[in-house]
This record gives C-alpha cells, structure tokens and sequence, in this order.
C-alpha cells in the first residue's frame, strides 16, 4: 500500500483554511447524529514515531462534546495485560453506542513492534493478523464504525522532526527510543508496515494513508475521511450483514433427547468418596496450573433447577480462593448493552495460572436472545461463528476452555420448582420468569440442540452433564475439568 499510494494534491493555503473551518463544523454536527443513532466510532491512529498524529488528534477532538469520546493511548502492554488474551486491552476499551473512541497507537503498533525486535515468531505474527481480521470484522458485523489512518512521512523528513523534538528541551521528552531506532531502520519498518496494512486492508474496514508532511494538510484528510465513513455507516446501519460459513472442524454431540438420564446415578457413599478423591487432585492442579501460567475458563449452561449453582460450588471448594472467580452472568446493564454482546466477557476473563467459572455465558446469544427476541435473528445466526473465533482466540492464547450444559428433564425440573415454591428459604431460586421459560421449553431444546452442535469445537468443547441426579453431574463435572486439566499440563 505504501508503494502503491498514490498522494492527493494539497489545496491551496485559503482553499485548506476554508475546508478545515467546514469540516471541523461538520464533525460537531455529526457527533450529534452518531449519539442520536446510537453509532459507535472507533478510529485508529498508526504511522510513524514524529509523524504528528498526536497533534492531528488534539486539533480533531476540539470540535467535539468531551462527554462522548475517550481518547485511549496505547502504550506498551502492562505486566497485567501481558498476562491476558492478545486482544484484550483493546476489546475493552472498544466505545458503548453513540460514542467515539481515538486509539493513539494500538494493535499494529503493538504487533509490528514485536516482530521488529524479534520478541514475535512468524507462526505467531500471522495467527495475530488473523485474530485482528476477526476482531474488526466482528466489531463491523455488529454495528460499529471502524476507521484505520496510517500518519505517512518519509525518512528525512521524520529525521528532521525528531532533531527539531530533541533541540528543545520543552520537547525533547516527546522522542522515545522506540522513535530513534524506528528511524534508524526505516527501510525495514516501512517493509513490515507495507505487508501489515495489505494483510489487514478489508473492505469493512480499510487502511487510509495520510499525507503527514503538512500538519493542517494531515488534519484535513483525516477530517474529511471521518465525516464520509460516519455517512456511510449511517446509511447502511439497517442493512442485515452476511452470515459467514464456520471455518473451525466441528466434533459430533448427540441431541438432548438422545442422552439418558435414568441411569446416570452415585449412592451416597459413592459420592461422597469420590467427591473427596477429586477435590483432592483438583487442588494438586490448580498449583501446577498457577505456576505453569495456563488459564482455565469454564463455562456453565443449563435449565433452569438443573443443578448449576450446586455443581460450581464443588468445583470452587476444591480451588485456592486465591487463584479463581466465579462470575454469575444477569441480564446486561446499559454500559453493557450499549456495547459488541461479547465485551462484557471480555473483560471478566482471568489472568493466565488462574481460573474463571461462568454461571451463564456468552451462548445467551443464541438461547435467551433469540428466543426472547432480543436480537434479530441475523445477530442470532452471526453468533455462533463469532463464538466460536472468540473460544479460538482463548485457546490460542494458551488457555483450557471447557463448556458445561447441566441436562434434566422436564418432569425433574418440575419436581424442583415445586420444592422451591413449598420451602420458604428456597423460595428466592424461583421466579416468574422460570416459569415463563419452562413454556418454551421445546423450543428452547430446540435452539440448545443447533448450540451445541454448531459451537462443539476441538479446541472448546461442550461436556452434557446428566443431572437428574446432582451428585452423579457433579462428579462427572469434576473428573471432565481434571481429564482437560491434565491432558494441557
């Protein structure tokens, strides 16, 4: 691309001063529209160390109402972050709806700088570039505006402003050494940067070049790049985006009707042995676990009285309390709401050597939001590829991810809701829209069955629980978490 680039031709300084007055007027009145329709803009600003984006930026968010931009500055990842997913950092600092968010640097930066310094091998430089395709893809899909700007300027010229940075001891703090050594290899950064913008160049959301050898110049394409993608976006914010084919390989699950309860029972004595033994090695992995820094992600579903609550509390007492969290999933608040359905997960995810346990997940995409009509069906259909590229990212970075649905039948779910009804300290587990649910239940199975056969991955795979019987779910759900646990380490 940056061979190729083909530069557009300055204005005039009075035509320049004219369009720029239009275009910073423009942008105020667009950020109005944005909040009005609910849009959420993302710009990302890339190029080269002096090429002035940071000026470019102050002088752009002058125009707009602070209340509805954050501007997130990315510098290098925190030892925290570092002990995270690839994308997390950025994905939770992604805007709610209505609002924008200016990345001053982000994930080429971040991506391209560790492959020039060699702390990045090749195999993982080009899994990177397609978890960055995916990312913004998906961010695109469900409704955001994503808008990349690379700050252009040849080597002299970024040589001369560094100099002038470094003469002035007001600035000097400005020039980093990641700046210097950036412009004493620039043939090879301009290499790597070249293949990084056509590998992650996509129609949703494409790379603009900006001429940064003028700053109110770099300014004035930026702006007026900005306003047209802002238009576009709300033209097409209506349109149903294309449902994409499920590269991952799928393992077979049988359907729920298929699978038999009856027989999945424990005595007491059984369990309670067993209980013991597992809890026991439980613990014994979990210290390996933290010293080998491998994450664990488990993931809980099932009916309503199934059994959930009870099964995670024996997996948790086995656990250094240290070293897990259970996050039980409600209905989104607005911040949530207002945001890509999977950031919420996002940012609940655990540090590498510790676990987190979902009561509830992700898949209500596709359970509770299709069915209640939450999200259109479009949404709906999207969803299990997107799932299933957000557990490949988990995995990838190096983490056990294990899917839980805990299966009862209709009769025993029944038997529960009665019990908790009748029993005054129980009777806060049932509410009006259990039963509610329990009315659909047939076409809940129904969207449960295509769920579980389109997400059963390799990678994160889903385990049936037979509970008519808790004890026999809990032991099994606790050999399937040491099984996984052991086969990583």
């Amino acid at each position: 691309m940056l061979q190729e680039w083909n530069k557009g031709v300055k204005p005039s300084e009075d035509e320049l001063t004219q369009r720029l007055q239009e275009a910073r007027s423009k942008l105020a009145a667009k950020q109005i529209l944005v909040k009005e329709k609910k849009l959420p803009v993302l710009v990302l600003l890339e190029g080269w160390g002096a090429a002035g984006k940071g000026s470019v930026l102050g002088k752009l968010i002058r125009n707009l109402d602070p209340r509805f931009f954050k501007v997130a500055v990315m510098e290098e990842p925190t030892k925290d972050e570092l002990r995270r997913p690839f994308l997390y950092r950025h994905f939770i600092r992604i805007p709610e709806a209505g609002q924008f968010v200016f990345f001053d640097g982000g994930w080429m930066d971040e991506v391209t700088r560790q492959y020039l310094h060699g702390e990045m091998i090749k195999d993982t430089y080009k899994k990177r570039i397609v978890s960055i395709n995916r990312f913004e893809r998906q961010l695109t899909d469900n409704g955001y505006l994503v808008m990349k700007f690379f700050f252009d300027i040849d080597e002299k010229e970024q040589k001369k402003r560094i100099d002038s940075l470094l003469d002035n001891k007001n600035t000097k703090w400005r020039v980093t050494e990641a700046d210097l050594w950036q412009n004493q290899n620039y043939d090879r950064c301009r290499e790597v940067y070249q293949r990084y913008l056509e590998e992650t160049n996509r129609s949703n959301a494409p790379w603009y070049l900006i001429d940064s050898k003028n700053k109110k110049w770099a300014e004035l394409q930026m702006l007026e790049i900005l306003l047209k993608g802002i238009d576009t976006a709300l033209m097409n914010a209506s349109k149903a985006v294309p449902v994409l084919q499920n590269p991952f390989p799928l393992d077979p699950i049988p359907r729920l009707s298929d699978i038999s309860l009856k027989d999945k029972v424990l005595t007491d004595e059984e369990y309670q042995l067993q209980l013991k033994a597992c809890q026991k090695k439980l613990r014994e992995l979990h210290n390996k676990l933290y010293r080998k820094r491998i994450p664990v992600i488990l993931a809980y579903e099932g009916w309503d009285a199934a059994g959930k609550g009870g099964n995670i509390k024996r997996i948790a007492s086995a656990l250094d309390p240290r070293g897990y969290e259970v996050q039980p999933i409600a209905s989104p608040e607005p911040h949530e709401k207002a945001r890509h359905y999977l950031w919420r997960f996002w940012n609940r995810l655990p540090k590498d050597g510790h676990i987190t346990i979902f009561d509830r997940t992700w898949y209500g995409r596709v359970m509770v939001e299709r069915l209640e009509g939450f999200c259109s069906e479009n949404d709906w259909q999207r969803a299990y590829n997107e799932i299933n590229e957000f557990e490949k990212e988990l995995a990838d970075w190096g983490g056990v991810v294990i899917k839980f649905w805990v299966q009862i039948d209709k009769d025993t779910q029944l038997e529960r809701f009665t019990l908790r009804q009748n029993t005054p300290e129980k009777q806060w587990k049932i509410t009006d829209e259990d039963w509610r649910n329990r009315e659909k239940w047939d076409l809940y199975e129904e969207a449960v069955n295509e769920m579980l056969q389109k997400t059963n991955t390799p990678f994160a795979p889903w385990y049936v629980l037979e509970s008519n019987d808790k004890k026999y779910a809990r032991i099994k759900a606790l050999k399937t978490v040491i099984k996984e646990i052991e086969k990583r380490l």
